[in-house]
């Protein structure tokens, strides 16, 4: 481990975000503890994007920008793993600790990284964290928080020790991405969670989900990636019951499950790694019948002789 604290990477995928993306770059440049490098790959934005990050560029050198040529339209998980693998491939991950994806439609809280790298380092098992996001509720103007779990960290913010993501095989090129890490870290041993403290929550200035098109077609979307991992219908069912609870009620729930059940009846392509799938599938049941904190916290302990071999 480097002596330099600061030797954390962010890689930013980005489109068409000059409504946001301001408030996300000054968070991160009054962040306690700045990157060492900030990769931010512009996918083909049409909007004032560019001028923004150039605007940003000059004045910090710690921003670099990669641009990518428009494909003609957003493309969530897939999309933007190959944006992410675009500024990936432009550094020589050796020269970093840590490695952070984090989107610009977020406001970071001031001492985000510092209490990220202090806990990976006071814990050598924790390979991935966030904290949690947090909306703007438009009626009341409170914040109000996603529902995250927190047995993996936020797909928004993805925060992790190289030598984790390197020996997970970095993320998978599609919509679950974001679930099959976490997965993959506990398949192998480490720890990915998230934690909801005030330090470490952060505003999501677009609600999860609701970057393409709308909201119901990000829920609808989930319900695919859930199948594409390898999701079992009775899990997927408790998982849109417990959705439906959360704005937009009900019928959110409702669009997640449709989506996993529609890619069920099309006979979709599924998550190839069998031996992940079952690994999946065996947590999810101890998830319904312990609950998840428990759940997690014993596979944590039983995963924990394979981290130290």
């Amino acid at each position: 481990m480097s002596n330099n604290v600061s030797n954390y990477l962010i890689i930013s995928p980005c489109r068409n975000e000059a409504d946001y993306m301001k408030q996300t770059l000054d968070s991160v440049v009054a962040q306690s503890i700045q990157p060492k490098l900030w990769v931010i790959v512009d996918d083909g934005s049409t909007d004032e994007t560019p001028a923004i990050l150039a605007d940003y560029a000059s004045r910090y050198p710690f921003v670099k920008i990669v641009t990518r040529t428009d494909r003609g339209h957003r493309s969530v998980g897939p999309g933007v793993i190959e944006a992410f693998y675009a500024g990936y491939d432009s550094v020589d991950l050796s020269e970093f600790d840590f490695i952070c994806k984090l989107d610009l439609d977020l406001i970071m809280p001031s001492r985000y990284f510092e209490i990220l790298i202090q806990r990976m380092n006071e814990n050598p098992r924790l390979g991935n964290c966030s904290g949690k996001p947090y909306f703007i509720d438009k009626n009341s103007g409170k914040l109000v928080s996603e529902g995250c779990g927190d047995e993996n960290a936020i797909g928004a913010s993805k925060f992790y020790r190289r030598q984790c993501f390197e020996q997970i095989g970095g993320f998978v090129r599609q919509v679950m991405w974001d679930g099959i890490d976490g997965h993959r870290c506990r398949q192998l041993g480490w720890i990915a969670v998230s934690w909801d403290e005030p330090d470490l929550r952060f505003t999501h200035l677009r609600p999860m989900g609701s970057s393409q098109q709308n909201i119901f077609t990000g829920r609808m979307r989930h319900g695919f990636g859930q199948y594409f991992m390898g999701t079992g219908m009775i899990y997927m069912l408790a998982s849109a019951v417990y959705r439906m609870a959360h704005p937009p009620y009900v019928t959110g729930g409702l669009a997640m499950f449709w989506g996993y059940l529609n890619s069920l009846i099309k006979g979709l392509p599924r998550f190839e790694d069998e031996e992940l799938v079952k690994f999946v599938r065996k947590y999810q049941w101890a998830c319904l019948l312990k609950g998840k904190e428990r759940a997690t916290a014993e596979l944590n302990e039983q995963q924990a002789a394979i981290w130290k071999g």
